[in-house]
Parts: structure tokens; sequence; C-alpha cells
């Protein structure tokens, strides 16, 4: 799937130390659910040293000093202070052959541009041609705009992936495979009601859950053994 495409996007970009990934979509596209596969399947061993910034309207400052805590560094001194407390720790971890990743979620939210700055600033933080840190960007579509207008920042994402929402197709192996992690041995859906689901919610996974699991409620309730398209319509006018 596209998801799958885009954490191994992630995932390349991290192993390969390219420096800065940017991740975009939609609300409801399933960014942050990609994160967190990301973080708990992959990023949770020794191997990393991750920092997760979930909500950056800070100002600079305090965004340094929240990259720091979230790397386990308590430093509260002087901005100078700050950077070299931060450089001392890449280098650390750089010598216990530790990889360091920075996470900025919703970073379309970023107010001050002087955090754009700053964000440049970290990837110059380098050894002999070697990133000691992986910047990832998530956030709505907006946030490339944002970007793009820091040129040195922006040339330094070299890997950019704009989640879309699920095909047709996508959405019927999705709900499947939801259905199957909640212990359903056979088909719950027919094939006019996957479609119905994906016309319901345009592809976009947050909508599917909403459409598919007031469906199931539906055909609970209506003793359905097979839930068919009436069903999934009736759902959805529920949601809205």
């Amino acid at each position: 799937t596209r998801h799958e495409e885009g954490l191994h996007r992630l995932l390349y970009g991290i192993e390969a130390r390219k420096g800065s990934i940017m991740l975009t979509g939609e609300v409801g596209c399933g960014k942050t659910l990609l994160s967190r596969t990301l973080i708990q399947q992959h990023l949770s061993n020794e191997r990393y040293d991750l920092a997760l910034i979930a909500n950056p309207s800070f100002d600079a400052t305090d965004f340094m000093k929240e990259i720091l805590y979230q790397l386990g560094v308590n430093q509260s001194g002087s901005k100078l202070d700050i950077v070299h407390a931060l450089n001392d720790h890449l280098l650390e971890n750089l010598n216990k052959r530790r990889d360091t990743v920075l996470i900025v979620d919703e970073a379309q939210s970023i107010i001050e541009a002087a955090i754009f700055e700053e964000l440049r600033l970290l990837l110059n933080f380098q050894l002999n041609d070697r990133f000691l840190l992986t910047l990832i960007l998530l956030g709505q579509p907006e946030l490339r705009t944002k970007v793009d207008a820091f040129p040195q920042l922006s040339q330094r994402v070299v890997i950019r992936y704009h989640l879309m929402p699920f095909s047709a197709e996508e959405v019927a192996d999705y709900v499947d495979f939801r259905m199957q992690a909640a212990g359903a041995s056979r088909a719950i859906f027919t094939p006019e009601a996957m479609q119905e689901i994906y016309d319901a919610s345009g592809g976009v996974p947050r909508k599917v859950n909403t459409v598919a699991d007031l469906t199931l409620l539906i055909g609970f309730m209506e003793q359905c053994r097979l839930i068919g398209p009436e069903v999934v319509k009736k759902a959805f006018m529920e949601s809205q």
C-alpha cells in the first residue's frame, strides 16, 4: 500500500542517514499512525535515540529545549549552552553507535520562522560528511510551502513523500486486515459494501475507520450475517 511505501521511505532515510525526510498528507490520512508504527516497530531498540515533538508550537529556544528534554538531557542555560549540550549528546550517541532521530509531528503548525532556521542548523551537525541526526517532518500539505520558503533547509530535505488516500482495493485490504486482527474468521462485508465504504470515506483512513466501525455496529444490531452496501449507506448518513 501507499502507507507501506511511506514507511519504507522513512526507514530508508533513517538507515542511510539522509539527513532530512518530509512526509505530508491531508488530515486523517494516517501520518501519525504511520509514525507510531515506525517508532514502535522499528525505532524502539537501543540503536536509536528518539526525540518526538508532537506539538511544535513553541518559540525557537523552547523548541530546542524540548528536543534536549526528549533526548533525556537536562539543560536550561543560554541558547549557546543548549546548542553545545545537543552537539555533545549527538557526538556521544555517535561514539555509542546510536543513531539520533528527531520526529516533528504536525510540523505545519510551526509558527516561528526561527524554528525552521534552527532545523536547518541541526542538519549542520555532521562529522566526516555524516549527519549526526535524522530529521523527520510530518505534516499537512501546507508544510511543503513553509519548508520551501527556507531554501537552505528545503534543499536538505532529500526524501519527500505525500500520503495519498487509499484506493478502493486498498480500502478492502485495510478493512479485511482490521477484521482479521479483531478475530474475524470469515468475510463480514460484501464486495459491494467495501466499495460503498470507499465511496463514503474517499479512502481517507480515519473516515474508513469511522464508517466501517459504525457499519459493524448497525450490522450487529440488525443481526446481519453478511453486511451489504445499504448498511454502509445508513452508517455513513449517521456519521454526518
